[in-house]
């Protein structure tokens, strides 16, 4: 019997060896966990504000400070897609001056995808169209017509086509495909 007593003590104290290491384990467990958690919350915190940061200097920083400047679609980047009246065909006239200077332009006129009532429309009115254009080239100087003023020009036959000749639809857009100024010697 001495020795069932033994063999109990000798299990009870492996027992109770065991029992403290399982102990002591769960006790690491929590703080071992705590330590994960708190680096995976420091690297959160990191990335979202560096990537505040990197947002704020490639946006120029707008706290609303500044002025106030309107987005268009040009400073946007996000263009309307249009579709294109491309039938206008090559017009060639002259210019104003004493010595004129001949010009080729073939004009395409840009207007709301799949808008069929201005597509309609601006079939319709080719002939006016076409007329305006050789009257609106016509009246300007081979200076008026110099690459850099391209934007100016395409912003003027826009408005004035929108304003004269269009009635109950508008252009968003016009394109030179070709624009050729000749002075004669």
């Amino acid at each position: 019997m001495a020795d069932e007593d033994e063999g109990m003590g000798l299990d009870d104290a492996g027992d109770a060896g065991d029992a403290a290491p399982a102990k002591g384990g769960k006790g690491l467990l929590i703080p071992g966990l705590l330590k994960w958690v708190a680096i995976g919350l420091a690297a959160i915190i990191l990335i979202v504000t560096v990537v505040v940061i990197t947002m704020k200097v490639v946006g120029g920083n707008n706290t609303g400070t500044g002025a106030v400047v309107p987005m268009t679609e040009e400073f946007t980047g996000s263009k309307e897609i249009l579709d294109w009246y491309t039938s206008l065909g090559l017009l060639q006239t002259r210019t104003m001056e004493a010595n004129p200077a001949s010009v080729r332009v073939d004009v395409v006129l840009g207007y709301k995808k799949e808008d069929k009532a201005t597509s309609t429309e601006i079939t319709q009115r080719t002939v006016e169209l076409k007329d305006f254009l050789r009257r609106y080239f016509t009246q300007k100087t081979a200076e008026e017509l110099r690459p850099q003023n391209e934007e100016n020009l395409k912003i003027e036959i826009r408005n004035a086509i929108n304003d004269t000749i269009l009635s109950s639809s508008k252009i968003k857009d016009v394109r030179f495909m070709q624009l050729d100024v000749i002075q004669s010697n």
